[in-house]
């Protein structure tokens, strides 16, 4: 089977279909949105700001084996949005305890088992705190488990407990929204909203920073936009908050 037969394989299987029928796409391929996903939009300081990381680290993420996706003289130049995806969902999961060389494994055997350029933001991911896991569809399965694939493991198959997704991920054919503030918040990272910058209901943070920035009151801010002024004080704060350098995470690549 050929590596595109595989990635629509698992791709269908990781959204509830039926083995042998593929995914098709929610909407259009033609749309704009989807021209963005490969376009630099997110400069590595603002790219670290959203995954609480140092930026070295984010840059040295993409330069490194089978990802180097940045080259030494694009260090400096902005992120897409696939590769925004890719160091948030590494981030997430070593969040969730994974260590740096099991993800470093899920990822290159994925690259090289389905073809995939940016793994992390096209397939779903998860985790026991050890490992990164993939569904794989199996009858045979106990109840109360599932079966799963151990890519960091080549690829073994394996009978868990249900165990925890990365949450903050929204998937459809790749992982179309991430809540970067948490699950719990409205604000969003999604390429067909806003040109892909934080957002909440549809309107982009730095838009309602601005209007606070101004002096307008947050009441009057929710009220124009038809926002909670809850959501409006959580983007404002959101768009000022600046982590300590001291706290940002930095990984030994």
């Amino acid at each position: 089977m050929t590596a595109g037969a595989n990635t629509q394989m698992l791709r269908a299987q990781q959204n509830g279909l039926p083995p042998g029928q593929t995914m098709t796409a929610a909407v259009p391929s033609s749309e704009a949105w989807r021209r963005r996903l490969e376009i630099p939009a997110y400069r590595v300081g603002e790219a670290a700001r959203y995954v609480g990381l140092a930026p070295q680290t984010v840059t040295a993420w993409h330069r490194t084996g089978v990802r180097q996706t940045l080259s030494a003289k694009e260090r400096r130049n902005p992120l897409t949005y696939l590769q925004l995806i890719e160091v948030a969902v590494v981030a997430a999961a070593r969040n969730a305890g994974v260590r740096l060389d099991n993800i470093r494994r899920t990822r290159d055997y994925i690259s090289r088992q389905f073809g995939s350029k940016f793994p992390f933001a096209e397939y779903r991911f998860k985790t026991d705190g050890e490992g990164l896991f993939i569904d794989q569809v199996d009858s045979n399965a106990a109840e109360g488990q599932e079966t799963v694939l151990r890519p960091d493991r080549g690829g073994q198959l394996a009978w868990r407990a249900i165990i925890g997704r990365l949450d903050e991920f929204e998937y459809d054919e790749i992982v179309h929204r991430w809540h970067v503030a948490g699950r719990d918040s409205a604000i969003v990272i999604d390429p067909r909203i806003a040109f892909g910058k934080p957002s909440v209901g549809g309107i982009a943070t730095w838009v309602l920073r601005g209007r606070a920035d101004a002096g307008e009151s947050v009441p009057d801010i929710a009220d124009d936009f038809g926002l909670a002024m809850d959501d409006v004080r959580a983007a404002i704060e959101f768009e000022r908050r600046s982590p300590d350098p001291a706290r940002r995470k930095t990984w030994v690549h």
